[in-house]
């Protein structure tokens, strides 16, 4: 006996199929930008129904930032934990996903342009991209600060922006390349020095004149 239509499984996108969907999503919004980029588009490129793509995303924010996610994530599976985080830091950023990778850097300039003009990319954007890469950078500056080499009084999220926010200034206001050289002289110069900085920092009685 024939399934009703409405009572048959809904084809899943998954595995492979996921991936060539993220891939061919990304090319095209590199090549067009997010306001041009369309489902349609989409579809007809990953030879997918457009309903097929709308069953797996509610739309083109959801499917852009799943595919944007997918680009930056670190090669690593688990969290970097050195003993030192000079070299976490550094590892993090070398990692394919990470600073000195141009590719996730490319395809956020296709995306940044359009975060100001669609509240539901600008909403979603920040929750399932730039909030859990602030929390698993501030996990690394935590374990520093367990290590000792981090005050403990310090905004462990103000230091985890540091490297990131001066090596986007450099590539998006600047044109300029973060190369591997350029990550670690910000964090010899500014970002070590920052965490060495709230060590010092003490609440000490003040002297009072007379």
């Amino acid at each position: 006996m024939e399934i009703p239509a409405e009572r048959r499984p809904r084809p899943r996108v998954e595995g492979s199929r996921e991936l060539e969907i993220f891939e061919v999503t990304t090319r095209l919004l590199v090549e067009s930008g997010y306001d041009k980029l369309t489902m349609d588009a989409v579809a007809s490129a990953a030879r997918a129904s457009k309903a097929t793509l709308y069953r797996r995303w509610s739309g083109k924010a959801a499917l852009v930032i799943d595919s944007v996610n997918h680009h930056t994530q670190f090669s690593h599976d688990t969290p970097t934990d050195s003993g030192n985080l000079r070299e976490d830091l550094l590892t993090d950023a070398f990692s394919k996903g990470g600073l000195s990778d141009m590719g996730p850097m490319i395809i956020f300039s296709a995306v940044l342009p359009a975060l100001h003009r669609d509240p539901e990319l600008f909403r979603a954007f920040h929750e399932r991209l730039i909030e859990p890469k602030i929390t698993e950078a501030t996990a690394v500056f935590e374990r520093g600060r367990e290590r000792g080499e981090v005050g403990a009084g310090a905004d462990l999220r103000m230091l985890a922006s540091i490297l990131p926010a001066i090596c986007v200034h450099q590539h998006f206001v600047w044109g300029q390349t973060v190369t591997r050289e350029r990550i670690e002289q910000i964090t010899d110069t500014v970002v070590l020095p920052a965490c060495a900085a709230t060590l010092s920092e003490s609440v000490s009685p003040r002297t009072t004149r007379h």
